[in-house]
């Protein structure tokens, strides 16, 4: 990957996710499916100015929805789970 920006897509903003970034200071991104480990945590170090510690990645299938009598499927997406040092912190909110 070329580009940060290219690996980490967004970041996953639900009530796990922020319950994970207050108990044990881990934040959930949406990434990249060909990213690797390596590569999503060099983009988070510099692009949050934190040190990573540990990078956990699940790939998520895309849910079935239904769109009247018509049968679809959303995409496939890979989801990282980041650890960052203890008395670091990357925010979303506090940022707002």
């Amino acid at each position: 990957m070329n580009n940060l920006y290219d690996v980490i897509k967004k970041a996953c903003l639900t009530e796990k996710g922020m319950a994970l970034q207050e108990e044990m200071n881990q934040v959930v991104f949406k990434v990249d499916p060909r990213a690797n480990k390596i590569e999503i945590k060099n983009a988070v170090e510099k692009m949050f100015n934190v040190e990573v510690l540990k990078v956990r990645t699940a790939n998520m299938h895309g849910k079935k929805k239904r769109l009247g009598r018509f049968m679809g499927r959303r995409s496939d997406w890979k989801k990282a789970v980041v650890t960052v040092q203890e008395g670091q912190s990357i925010s979303f909110i506090e940022d707002l």
